[in-house]
């Protein structure tokens, strides 16, 4: 079809091109084959598309979306927060008191900077613990800890563990008053103290918190675990009838000697002696039967006229075992008196040097004695010539400007 033919196309209409079909051809003006044709109407909605009920829950589902997308965002947010590394530039401890709730603790985080977020914290605990708790006790937290670390730490309970150490031969009034000046430790002290001889001495661990009446309650329930041990693995050939007989002598070995190689030795001297029926002769029992569980002031030595002085504790004038032990003694003690070694001895005196010299008989013994006696006199007067000399150097020295 040429241009010719296009003209004559608008010039001359069909009559069915309104519905596609052919027909005559209907001249038409100029202006009427340049106006274009009415755009069709649009196709009306149908009476389920206007139903309220389908614009409701349209509504409903767009909301249901939108929520959803919120919640996603948050929850990664939240994540994010609870797993990525705390605000904390410098390792610190935090204290979780006993019966502190959930928020209580998240609060404390959040005041000393340990988290960012308290929020997160508690609802992410919440998710994590289920029907566990957080426990008491104090923590360390490490620099840049996450909270997911914080509450795994906190469940795990592993708190910081302090020391209490109890030293062999105390007495039971002496580790009171160590433990009344231990800061760490709270509480009283129990009314009554345990008999003597209860504590066993060792290193006790406890966190903060713990009451000095818990740490007496664990010291009487180890000496207790330890004597029946002990009393259960004895030599039956012992002079001694009852576990507490063992502790009474146990105590005067620990209070003879701090050497664990001649705690047996030792023992086997005052076994020997009560087999023998001798006096046991200790002068640790002088000290006890004057000066009590105090002990003796360290400026106070032991007079002549001490050792005849009537005590239920002088072995020096008692027959046989004192009443009650006179310290606490270690567990190496009361092994050594249930098994003490095998010999003849019947006498020590100290030897100089920290340890003891051993004798069977007593011309033995007292020349061992002599020995120690012109050892001790040298060993004194070197210390007097030293502190002369240091006085002279004094003196000689030329006052300061």
């Amino acid at each position: 079809m040429n241009d010719r033919d296009n003209q004559n196309k608008g010039l001359f209409g069909r009559a069915g091109d309104k519905k596609g079909a052919s027909g005559p051809i209907v001249p038409v003006s100029p202006s009427q084959a340049l106006k274009p044709e009415k755009a069709p109407q649009p196709p009306k909605r149908s009476r389920r598309a206007r139903n309220q009920v389908v614009v409701f829950l349209n509504f409903i589902l767009s909301l249901i979306i939108f929520i959803a997308i919120i919640g996603v965002g948050v929850f990664w947010y939240g994540k994010t927060e609870f797993e990525g590394p705390g605000p904390l530039d410098q390792t610190t401890d935090f204290m979780v008191r006993d019966g502190a709730g959930l928020n209580q603790i998240a609060a404390g985080l959040e005041r000393q900077g340990i988290i960012a977020n308290q929020r997160v914290f508690s609802l992410g605990a919440k998710s994590m613990l289920g029907d566990d708790t957080l426990k008491a006790g104090e923590y360390e937290i490490k620099a840049h800890a996450s909270m997911r670390d914080i509450v795994e730490l906190m469940q795990s309970g592993k708190s910081i563990l302090h020391s209490f150490t109890v030293p062999e031969g105390q007495t039971v009034q002496q580790v009171f008053d160590r433990l009344r000046a231990d800061t760490m430790l709270e509480g009283d002290l129990p009314e009554e103290m345990p008999a003597e001889g209860a504590l066993l001495p060792e290193t006790y661990k406890f966190s903060r918190g713990t009451t000095r009446a818990e740490i007496v309650e664990q010291m009487v329930k180890a000496q207790t675990r330890a004597l029946a041990a002990v009393w259960e693995r004895r030599d039956p050939n012992l002079p001694l009838e009852t576990p507490e007989e063992l502790v009474i002598l146990a105590s005067i070995v620990e209070k003879e000697t701090a050497k664990a190689d001649e705690r047996p030795r030792v023992a086997g001297v005052f076994i020997n002696r009560l087999n023998q029926g001798m006096r046991l002769q200790s002068d640790p029992t002088i000290i006890y039967g004057l000066f009590g569980g105090a002990g003796k002031p360290a400026d106070r030595p032991i007079y002549k006229s001490d050792v005849d002085k009537p005590t239920p504790y002088n072995t020096y004038v008692i027959n046989g075992l004192p009443p009650t032990p006179i310290a606490n003694p270690g567990r190496e003690a009361m092994e050594a008196v249930a098994n003490p070694s095998r010999t003849k001895d019947l006498y020590f005196v100290a030897d100089g040097t920290g340890g003891h010299a051993f004798a069977e008989t007593l011309d033995e013994h007292n020349a061992n004695v002599a020995r120690w006696r012109r050892l001790e006199a040298e060993q004194l007067k070197a210390a007097e010539d030293a502190a002369a000399a240091n006085a002279a150097a004094t003196e000689e020295k030329p006052a300061g400007n």
